[in-house]
């Protein structure tokens, strides 16, 4: 059964750094792209980032290009999102999600697996 389990998530105020967790189970991950998506309430999900199977290679939407980073470890079948310079605009539900295959690809339907999402707030 494959699981992904987003950690990390809290109250934070504008400028503060915060780190997310996707912790994956069930799946080959280095046959796997993972991406980011969040979503803001009474929003759509929203492609925030993602990267490719053996980490070499990321994409970004233009909304957090130079603020997040994410990486992966695949030895602790892990990936990661580190925000930095952190907006009131970037409060949302953050959820993993994962595909065979590439990485480039930024819309729902293209992702097969889920998480539950991890709740990130920043205050001004």
């Amino acid at each position: 059964q494959v699981q992904l389990q987003e950690s990390g998530g809290g109250l934070v105020q504008a400028g503060d750094s915060l780190r997310l967790a996707c912790a994956v189970s069930g799946l080959t991950v280095t046959s796997y792209a993972v991406a980011w998506f969040r979503q803001a309430p009474g929003k759509e999900r929203l492609f925030v980032a993602s990267i490719s199977w053996n980490g070499g290679s990321t994409y970004y939407a233009d909304s957090v290009k130079g603020r997040f980073t994410i990486s992966r470890d695949n030895a602790k079948n892990a990936v990661y999102l580190q925000m930095n310079s952190l907006k009131p605009e970037d409060t949302a539900v953050y959820y993993c999600a994962s595909k065979w295959g590439g990485f480039l690809f930024t819309r729902i339907s293209d992702y097969t697996y889920w998480g539950q999402g991890t709740q990130v707030t920043v205050s001004s």
